[in-house]
């Protein structure tokens, strides 16, 4: 009976995170791409082993804007230039949005009530640190829920910053560059 239990209990574990990576990997698929400008951070948290603590200029618009009894989660309405680029533009309220607008989750978190949208840390591999120290933008797929997923790091000129590829003995090939993922445009 225990041995059924164990097994059933890990195949619900197991299929519940299947569904969760299912739920991410579509978000970068199919979501809308949308540059998010990132804001100073302190330079000695700029790089931390091998992750980069990211924070973005729309968190300061946002929270200047917040009413004061704002709910933990909710939804800032995010406005797109011709590149692509959002910026904050209001707190939605269950309007319809224009088709340069789209939804960010957001969440309030800790007892510094930190106001959040998108993800705040980007891995990268051992050694690569060099290579994003230029970063402008951070570049997320936005699903239509609102839910979004970082999949990189651009330059001032929206360029991808990505590491050279490397041989199986870790040397890097001459000329070649990683590839991301293309850029689709409203």
């Amino acid at each position: 009976m225990r041995a059924t239990a164990f097994l059933v209990m890990t195949a619900v574990v197991l299929a519940v995170l299947n569904f969760l990576v299912w739920g991410k990997e579509r978000t970068v698929r199919h979501g809308r791409t949308v540059f998010l400008e990132l804001a100073p951070r302190d330079p000695r948290s700029l790089m931390q082993g091998d992750y980069m603590d990211l924070n973005y200029a729309i968190h300061g618009d946002a929270e200047r804007a917040a009413p004061p009894a704002l709910p933990r989660t909710g939804f800032v309405v995010v406005r797109l230039d011709e590149r692509g680029v959002g910026s904050f533009a209001r707190f939605y309220a269950g309007e319809e949005l224009k088709p340069d607008e789209c939804l960010l989750r957001y969440r309030v978190r800790g007892e510094w009530q930190r106001f959040q949208i998108g993800p705040r840390s980007f891995f990268f591999q051992e050694g690569h640190a060099g290579c994003y120290e230029g970063a402008k933008y951070g570049e997320l797929r936005v699903a239509p829920s609102g839910d979004c997923v970082l999949v990189g790091l651009r330059g001032p000129d929206l360029k991808p910053l990505d590491p050279p590829k490397q041989d199986i003995r870790g040397r890097t090939a001459p000329g070649k560059r990683s590839a991301s993922p293309p850029v689709d445009r409203p």
